[in-house]
């Protein structure tokens, strides 16, 4: 089992910025990716940013440029920056962990952006 616990979402005014953290713990022994989701109220749940084993990344067409992901492997620690957010980012967002003992996903943290 593997625990994924997320933080720092929260309400910002639009252009400005959050970071969100996603800690992984418990059966880690090979981590392949790690990233976020996100889904609105009444929309399917998308892909915002992933990072694989090697440090390669993924990103929406809708946040590349303002959205950075990083990760500290050591703490097993996956980092989502958001600058310049917009009113159309307001969703929960979802940490993913895919590793060798499956996939799990986080309890989600809602941003909200107000324009």
């Amino acid at each position: 089992q593997v625990q994924l616990v997320e933080s720092g979402g929260g309400l910002v005014q639009a252009g400005g910025s959050l970071r969100l953290s996603c800690a992984a713990s418990g059966s880690i022994f090979s981590i392949n990716a790690m990233g976020w989701y996100r889904q609105a109220p009444g929309k399917q749940r998308e892909l915002v940013a992933m990072i694989n084993s090697g440090g390669g990344t993924n990103y929406a067409d809708s946040v590349k440029d303002r959205f950075t992901i990083s990760r500290d492997s050591a703490k097993s620690t996956v980092y989502l920056q958001m600058n310049g957010l917009k009113p159309e980012d307001t969703a929960v967002y979802y940490c993913y962990y895919f590793g060798s003992v499956g996939r799990y996903w986080g309890q989600g943290t809602q941003v909200t952006v107000s324009s």
